[in-house]
Formats: C-alpha cells, sequence, structure tokens
C-alpha cells in the first residue's frame, strides 16, 4: 500500500465512524476506532480507543465497548458493558458484563444479565441467564444452565487427547473454585460441587459432589526437619 492509498483509507475511516456519530454512536477517541463498512452499531453506544469491530457484526444500544477489545462477525445485544476483551462468531445478549481480557471464541452464546469475567475463555459453549463466570475460567463445549455460579480455576475437561466431548450444568448449580469437570458429565440442577473437586460421573440434581482427600496437620515438621529459618 503506497501513502496515498493509506491516506484515501484513512479519510474513508474516519468519513465512517463520522456517520456512526451522527446517528447516536459516541466515540471516546473518533480516530482511534476501526470499524468495518456494513456493521451496524445502536444509538447511545460508547466505543472507547484502540477498539477494532469487524466484518458480519450486529451491536444493539446503549452498550460500552471498552479500550483495545476486538468484536468480529458477532452479535451483541444491548446495555452491555464490555472491557477490553475479544469476541469472535458468538453471541452475546443483553445487560451483560463481559472482561476484562475475556475471550470468547466462535459458537459462544452468553444469554442475559450474565458476568464473564477477567481471564474467562469460553468456546463452542453457552451460559444461560444469570450465569457468573468472574475469572480464570475455561468453559469448553459445554453448556451452563441459567443462574449457575462458576468459581475461580473451574476448568471444563473437554479433550482427551483424541476427542473433544460436551459436559452440561443444570440450572441453579454452584461450582466451587479449582473444579476439574471431566467430559462428558452432566450436573443436575441446584447441585454443589465442592472446592478442589474433580467430576468424572453425573451428580444428580440437589446432591452435594465432594473428591478431594483429607488434610493431615503435622504439627512442629519443620523445627524436626531442622529447616527452620533464622
Amino acid at each position: 500500500m503506497t501513502f496515498n492509498e493509506y491516506e484515501k483509507a484513512e479519510n474513508e475511516r474516519l468519513k465512517r465512524n463520522i456517520e456512526y456519530l451522527e446517528n447516536g454512536v459516541n466515540f471516546i477517541d473518533i480516530r482511534t476506532a476501526y470499524i468495518d463498512e456494513g456493521v451496524v452499531i445502536g444509538k447511545g453506544t460508547t466505543i472507547y480507543p484502540c477498539v477494532v469491530i469487524e466484518g458480519d457484526t450486529v451491536i444493539g444500544e446503549n452498550n460500552v465497548i471498552g479500550q483495545n477489545s476486538k468484536i468480529r462477525d458477532s452479535k451483541i445485544g444491548s446495555g452491555n458493558n464490555i472491557e477490553s476483551s475479544m469476541i469472535f462468531e458468538s453471541e452475546v445478549g443483553d445487560d451483560n458484563k463481559v472482561g476484562p481480557f475475556a475471550y470468547m471464541r466462535p459458537n459462544s452464546k452468553v444469554g442475559n444479565g450474565c458476568k464473564v469475567g477477567d481471564f474467562v475463555e469460553i468456546k463452542n459453549s453457552t451460559m444461560g441467564d444469570g450465569a457468573k463466570a468472574s475469572h480464570l475460567t475455561y468453559i469448553g463445549d459445554s453448556d451452563v444452565g441459567s443462574k449457575v455460579n462458576l468459581g475461580c480455576g473451574v476448568v471444563f475437561v473437554n479433550y482427551n487427547g483424541k476427542t473433544k466431548s460436551r459436559s452440561v450444568v443444570g440450572d441453579g448449580a454452584f461450582v466451587g473454585c479449582n473444579v476439574n469437570l471431566v467430559a462428558p458429565v452432566n450436573v443436575g440442577e441446584e447441585a454443589y460441587i465442592a472446592a478442589g473437586s474433580t467430576v468424572t460421573e453425573d451428580v444428580p440434581s440437589g446432591a452435594l459432589f465432594v473428591a478431594r482427600d483429607r488434610g493431615v496437620t503435622k504439627e512442629g515438621w519443620v523445627e524436626e526437619k531442622g529447616i527452620l529459618k533464622k
């Protein structure tokens, strides 16, 4: 690309952004938003600096698209707050909080009133209305029901080295921190999975599942071994 071609493309991009502005879209810095031709953005949506929106993307009204976010070929509802996150070939409903640093990979769908927090990755999965994954969680090839709480460090173990399998978590279930759900596995509605458990079998609705060794405390062990720090 020559400098003249680059300058022409930049002028066209700025002209396109001005058209969005005139149709009710807000920009923190209109010169640093990169929006493909054909993208649809509703009134009242605010675009922060260094946002990239590409392909066949439709964004509703009154969203906040935070700095350094990238959205491609996706459908975003209204009233969402998306902070420094990547969303590719996926759907986000209404009134959700996404990020910072969330990653939605293709064929993922989030309902309404959900939280997809920092360093949460979703791939080929669904989250029902009101479901929450606040931080450091991987949701792969799974269907998570409404009002499910996924604790910090939950991993949907979807790959056995040869094939990928799917898991289901029923409505209202509570999955504690550092839990591994080894697919294929079904967790029933309103079931509880204790923190630190590895789940390899179905859990009935309303049940508590615990899979961890009992801790042992050996008092005076450090002094006995002669490794006290002076």
